[in-house]
């Protein structure tokens, strides 16, 4: 592993993050429930470990069991500047969005470059953006 991975903790939301996660990035993903990595401190179909497979964003997560503090996201973004085609970039800034919340507008801004923000439905606050023309 050449970089830090982020790792979310979700209330038993961690199979819908990681499907969509994995959608909006055009890639699969992989999850292993508390039965079978034999926890009992949660439901048995729980993620007890779950990750993207292939894709061009790493992400793992799983659910909390018991009283387990959950994700939450304060004055952190998740930068994806120039990270694929401008086109690509729109396609997933547009996929994040989908049912959570735009802060910026990807747009081009008046120092030359185009970003936008979107806080997604599962918390995750994203920068995303690239430099020149679509």
């Amino acid at each position: 592993m050449t970089a830090p991975t982020p790792y979310l903790h979700l209330p038993g939301t961690a199979r819908a993050a990681l499907a969509s996660y994995a959608e909006v990035f055009g890639c699969g993903f992989a999850a292993h429930s508390f039965a079978d990595f034999g926890r009992d401190d949660g439901p048995a179909d729980a993620v007890a470990h779950g990750y993207l497979v292939d894709g061009p964003v790493r992400l793992f997560a799983a659910d909390v069991a018991g009283d387990e503090p959950v994700f939450r996201s304060a004055g952190l973004m998740w930068s994806l500047l120039g990270t694929a085609a401008p086109a690509t970039l729109h396609g997933w800034f547009t996929g994040l969005a989908a049912g959570g919340r735009v802060v910026a507008d990807l747009e081009r801004r008046p120092w030359g470059a185009s970003d936008g923000q979107v806080v997604d439905r599962f918390g995750v606050h994203w920068l995303i953006g690239f430099e020149g023309d679509e």
